[in-house]
This record gives structure tokens, sequence and C-alpha cells, in this order.
């Protein structure tokens, strides 16, 4: 007979074991300008921050096939949703609370393997105080921020915090170059220096422009 007790313990350690998967994971980054949303991260290959919708972009850390079915579900919610209702029906905060049923069973649910992802949502509004941003953690909980966000490992999350709170009233290449410098001081810790080589810089403008065909603007380094 299982009891609360059991129930309670291996969730906990369902919770240990996506966290150490998520430990070393590039952090992303997200700030609100004047001219948009800014999403930076370190890529190794292939991009890292998608494009769901237009003015919504996703990214996360944890496991590359669970981080790629993600934004598979992302994105054909965001077009069904489009489909049935209108594009201006398509927000950030469905996409997020269509997800996070799927994700609250996985992780109680000990016959299934749970999802291992920290994903970032970010929408672009008319000016930054319509931004939004939401975390989805891997167990299906979410929380909504404004002005900033980012998704990390938690002994990271004090200092991108606080460093995030301290970039404002600067331009976008400004911006990038204090992002970056934030990004790299959180994985000076990391227990494979040899890996942090290897990544790359992956910046990306959410513009506000709504008279742009594509809002979603990859930066060059």
């Amino acid at each position: 007979m299982v009891t609360p007790y059991d129930w309670q313990e291996g969730i906990g350690h369902r919770a240990s074991y996506v966290e150490s998967k998520l430990a070393q994971g590039s952090p992303v980054l997200a700030l609100s300008l004047p001219e948009g949303v800014l999403l930076f991260t370190g890529r190794r290959r292939r991009p890292k921050i998608h494009e769901l919708y237009d003015r919504i972009a996703f990214s996360a850390i944890g496991q590359q096939s669970d981080i790629e079915a993600m934004r598979v579900a992302a994105v054909d919610f965001c077009h069904q949703e489009g489909y049935r209702r209108s594009e201006d029906d398509v927000s950030v905060q469905r996409v997020v609370a269509a997800l996070s049923s799927p994700l609250k069973r996985a992780f109680a649910d000990f016959s299934l393997a749970p999802v291992v992802a920290r994903s970032l949502f970010a929408e672009v509004g008319a000016n930054p105080a319509d931004d939004r941003f939401f975390v989805l953690d891997y167990d299906g909980d979410y929380a909504a921020h404004s002005e900033r966000a980012f998704v990390a490992a938690d002994k990271r999350a004090d200092r991108l915090e606080s460093g995030l709170r301290e970039i404002e009233g600067v331009g976008v290449a400004e911006a990038r170059t204090r992002l970056a410098e934030l990004w790299r001081a959180s994985i000076d810790d990391a227990e494979e220096p040899s890996a942090r080589e290897l990544l790359e810089d992956e910046a990306v403008l959410l513009s506000r422009d709504s008279g742009r065909i594509n809002r979603f603007l990859r930066l060059e380094a």
C-alpha cells in the first residue's frame, strides 16, 4: 500500500533527479527594452531560442528531446488557437496554461518519465509595460513576470535576478553586452570549464514594431 509519505518521497526523488539534470544548463535571459524583448543565451550548435508565433518566443534548459517536444507542442497549440479563434487570441498565457496540465500529469505519474525542461516564454507588447514573460517548470507550475525573466539552475537564480535588475535605460547593443557579461558570470562555477568554451552567443530581439512582417530577429554577434 502506497502511503502519502511514500508518494511525497517519490515526488522529492523525481524533483532531485530533474534538478540534477538542469544543473549545468546554459541560462536563458530575457529583458524588456524600448525596442522590444531581448533574449540571450549560449548554445553549442543548434539555435536555442525559437519563434512560436508572431510576438511569442520560447527557450528552455534541460534535455534536448524534451525541449523539442515542448516546442512542437507549443507551436501546434498556437496555430490551432489562431485557426479556431483569431491571431489576436493567441497569447503566451494561453500557451503556458495549455502545456502546464500534461507536465503536471507526467511529473506525478510514476509510470512516466518526468519532463526534464524548465521553459521561458516571452511575448512582446505595444510597450514595455505590456510585455509578458512566463517560466514553466518541469512539474507544471508556472509563474508570470514583467520587465525581465530567466531560466537557469536554482543555484544561479539569485545572481541572475539581481544582475538583470541592474540593466535598465540602455539600448539593444548595450543590453546585449550586459546580458552576455551576466550570462558568463553565472556559469563561471560550472564543473566543466572546457564545456563553456564550446558555447557561442545567441541573441534574439522580439521587435515592438508591429509593421514588421517578422518580429523575430536573430542578432549577429
